[in-house]
């Protein structure tokens, strides 16, 4: 469970391969189901990128060995990096996420892993047409 800044409750439905979205008194506002045929869960630990607004969500995804992107503002599905390895930006379980002031993103690994990667914020991009 995740708390943003604007008090919206986010929910890591692992089980059921899913990302909920609640007003602090229990009323459900959204959901976003991401790889919902992952066996054993593709949602994990749930954390906001460092912006005032609270751009960018991201979910540690230990099962496909990622982390997923998402805009706050509407769930979507905006990207995600990583994949299955030993070496620099390759995970054997990203199963932890947390953010800096500065935005930049750590993802530790769970039992195989046992290490913790450093991912520096390099802005945001414009969007493109």
């Amino acid at each position: 469970v995740a708390v943003s800044a604007d008090g919206m409750v986010y929910v890591a439905d692992r089980s059921n391969n899913r990302v909920q979205v609640f007003e602090r008194d229990g009323t459900f506002v959204q959901e976003q189901f991401i790889l919902p045929r992952t066996p054993r869960g593709s949602v994990d630990t749930l954390a906001f990128s460092a912006d005032p607004d609270q751009t960018f969500l991201y979910n540690a995804d230990p099962r496909n060995m990622k982390v997923w992107i998402l805009r706050r503002s509407d769930l979507e599905i905006l990207g995600s990096f990583g994949h299955g390895g030993s070496f620099a930006g390759g995970f054997t379980s990203s199963a932890y996420v947390v953010t800096d002031s500065s935005g930049n993103l750590y993802v530790g690994e769970g039992v195989d892993g046992q290490r913790a990667q450093r991912f520096l914020f390099k802005g945001l991009r414009p969007a493109t047409d």
